[in-house]
């Protein structure tokens, strides 16, 4: 039996601190070279999507993600211009940290008025879904 052509798997993390900045990173490669997004990427063969999540934030900020939660799935087939991805997005929330960029990202930050950014795919989205999310008190 052949395997179904499908959508890629991949990660969104997004990370506030207890004055409320989330963390950011300044893409290093296209598509969106340039612009702030979420650290995130593609979960790999034989690890969870909190796993892709944990590691794609190291990586891309040397920050440690603690307790996630989900926000939700994100499958527009337009929302990546390279091809249909399937992204699910955490939040997690840190006291404090140090970030540091790595990996493919150009620069980590941590950043008060996300809302005024341009960000990449549909991070501007996720953050917003993260907001009402963190408004409820979960």
């Amino acid at each position: 039996m052949s395997l179904p052509r499908t959508p890629l798997l991949s990660v969104d993390c997004v990370v506030v601190d207890a004055g409320g900045r989330v963390l950011l990173v300044r893409r290093g490669h296209p598509p969106f070279k340039g612009l702030q997004a979420l650290p995130g990427g593609f979960v790999e063969i034989g690890e969870t999507v909190e796993q892709a999540c944990r590691r794609e934030l190291r990586e891309e900020t040397g920050v440690r993600a603690g307790r996630m939660r989900l926000i939700g799935v994100y499958s527009d087939p337009r929302r990546d211009p390279r091809g249909h991805t399937c992204s699910v997005a955490f939040l997690t929330r840190v006291v404090r940290a140090r970030a540091t960029a790595g990996d493919d990202a150009a620069a980590a930050e941590w950043v008060e008025h996300w809302s005024r950014l341009p960000l990449a795919f549909d991070h501007a989205k996720i953050l917003a879904d993260a907001r009402r999310l963190l408004a409820k008190g979960s």
